[in-house]
This record gives structure tokens, C-alpha cells and sequence, in this order.
């Protein structure tokens, strides 16, 4: 029988097969013979097939090709990855200027992940309500600049509920990742959007202005429109994988687009004589922010080790 992930709480999973029926399912052991270098070997959103027992739940025997997914380097086990989900349409990366702040190489490590694996971005400020002069002038610079990379800037206040109609038509028909730092307010803006599904918001610190965690585990809930949003817990920091050295950059559209014109065509974009990405970044055509993500993603890999806070 074939179903679809639609929930991951450790062990267990939750399967929905093709007549709608929800089936609580563990891995088959040989799952753990596939050298799957991953914490999680199914991840919410796979498509897989179950063989159902006597007592109504069910062993996961096969997964099917995935479309796509997301990772990261697991932050317990730097040489593991971490499938946040698979098979999506979209992924949308909530952030905020403040309270608590999401930085810029996060914002970068998360769009080059993606760009990995061909999943669109989308990049949604929440808790505009709470931004000072300050906090708006940022937020209007950071929309200028990913506008201009290619990538579409919302603004929303899950709070007011200002914009969320036009973050309801964002996700019509599709299989949406959310995605963000703990406190964003990912958990409040799907109230918002579907306040059936009652899930538990939590605080920030005011202390550290970080948020805590309130969803625990990844979950995929259906919209009434078609479709599903993916919730999933915050995430702290975001370690890349995956990724080869001389393709880092494939993963920046805009220093990709230039590098056809460097000197040599394995330019590191560093410090190589006719490097037009390097002469791009002293005429300010490149965000220094952004070239400053892509060495940090560099740096990752020549110590092959995983910095948490980003």
C-alpha cells in the first residue's frame, strides 16, 4: 500500500495511504543498511509503501525517488545531514528584523540550500506591527536586495493579521515548506491561516531575543484549497552539506551569472587575477552581505565542521 509522510515524531511516522486512512509506521530495519548518511532516513513529505499488521500500524518498506527536499548538516553530528522535508513546491523562509533577528548568513544559507536543489523561495518579514524606524529601514533594504537576486520579499503581521490573505494565495495548491528561527511566529501565522489547526505559540526572550521552541516535531497539514503547509520545529542555526566547493557559487545567482566572465573557470572568486565577481563586489554590483554568506559557506567547507549560530 502506498501513502504519503504527513507526520515525524522520532521513531513513528505518520502515513496517510491513497483512501485517506492514517497509519502510525516505523522503518524496516534495512532501511539502516542503505548507507543513508542522514539522522532521519524518511522525511516528512516522502512518498512511501507500508505493509499493515494484525494490530493496525505498519512497517515502512520502500521509499519512492524523491523530486527534491531540503537539508542541513545535523548539529549533534557534523558528518550527518538532517531532511527538514521532501518533495516540495515551495519553500517560504520566515524572518524578522527583530525579535527575535534573523541575520543575513542565515538568510543566505537557507537560499543556497534550496538553490541546491531547485526548490523556490519565497521570504516572508513577520511582526512588522513591532518594527521601530530603525527595523523598517533593514527590512526595506534586505527586500531590495533578494527583489533584486530574484527572490520575492512579503510582509505580514501574523498578529493583526495584516497580509495574510495575500500569504493564503501563496500556498493555493501547493506543498509549502515553513521554515524559520524559533520565535518568528511560524506556529501563529498557520493559526491564522488555518485556526483549526490550534497550534501551541510560545514567547520570546526578551533576555537574548531568541525564541524557544514550540513545535517539537514536522508535521504536514492539508489546507482546504489543496495542498499542504509543512510545519516544522525552529532552527537555530543552518549548516550546509552536500555542497562541492566549486559549486558554492552555483548557489548565489547573482555572482553565478558573472563568473562565466572570470579569467579562469575554476575562479574561487577570492583573490584570482580577472576575477569579475571580485571587481563586481568593489563597483558594489554584489551585496557585500552576500558575498560574506558565500565565504562563510566556503570556510564550512575547508575546517568540515558546522558553526551553530548563524
Amino acid at each position: 500500500m502506498k501513502g504519503l509522510v504527513i507526520k515525524n515524531t522520532g521513531s513513528w511516522y505518520t502515513v496517510r495511504t491513497e483512501d485517506g486512512k492514517d497509519v502510525e509506521s516505523k522503518i524496516k530495519g534495512n532501511f539502516r543498511l542503505k548507507n543513508i548518511r542522514t539522522t532521519n532516513p524518511i522525511a516528512v513529505g516522502d512518498r512511501v509503501s507500508i505493509d499493515i499488521n494484525n494490530e493496525g500500524t505498519a512497517f515502512i518498506t520502500e521509499i519512492e525517488e524523491r523530486k527534491n527536499y531540503i537539508i542541513r548538516r545535523s548539529s549533534n553530528l557534523s558528518k550527518q545531514a538532517h531532511i527538514i522535508a521532501a518533495n516540495l513546491d515551495q519553500a517560504i523562509l520566515i524572518v524578522t528584523v527583530n525579535y527575535p533577528i534573523t541575520t543575513t548568513i542565515f538568510i543566505d544559507r537557507f537560499l543556497a540550500t534550496a538553490e541546491a536543489y531547485s526548490i523556490p523561495v519565497k521570504i516572508v518579514f513577520n511582526k512588522t506591527d513591532r518594527y521601530h524606524q530603525q527595523d523598517i529601514a533593514v527590512m526595506n533594504k534586505l527586500t531590495t536586495l533578494y527583489t533584486e537576486i530574484g527572490y520575492s520579499c512579503e510582509r505580514i503581521c501574523a498578529l493583526t493579521e495584516e497580509g495574510i490573505e495575500g500569504f493564503k494565495s501563496l500556498l493555493k495548491g501547493k506543498i509549502s515548506l515553513l521554515s524559520g528561527h524559533s520565535g518568528v511566529g511560524k506556529s501563529t501565522i498557520i493559526n491564522k491561516v488555518l485556526p483549526e489547526a490550534n497550534l501551541k505559540t510560545g514567547n520570546i526572550s526578551e533576555y537574548h531575543n531568541k525564541g524557544m521552541h514550540t513545535t517539537t516535531f514536522s508535521e504536514m497539514i492539508p489546507l482546504p484549497d489543496g495542498g499542504y503547509i509543512i510545519d516544522t520545529p525552529g532552527i537555530k542555526g543552518f549548516g550546509t552539506i552536500e555542497m562541492e566547493e566549486a559549486e558554492i557559487s552555483h548557489y548565489f545567482p547573482e555572482i553565478f551569472r558573472l563568473s562565466s566572465g572570470c579569467r579562469f573557470n575554476n575562479c574561487t572568486h577570492r583573490h584570482e587575477p580577472g576575477c569579475v565577481v571580485l571587481e563586481a563586489l568593489n563597483n558594489h554590483q554584489i551585496a557585500e552581505s552576500r558575498y560574506k554568506s558565500y565565504l562563510n559557506i566556503l570556510q564550512d567547507k575547508e575546517e568540515g565542521k558546522y558553526r551553530e549560530e548563524y
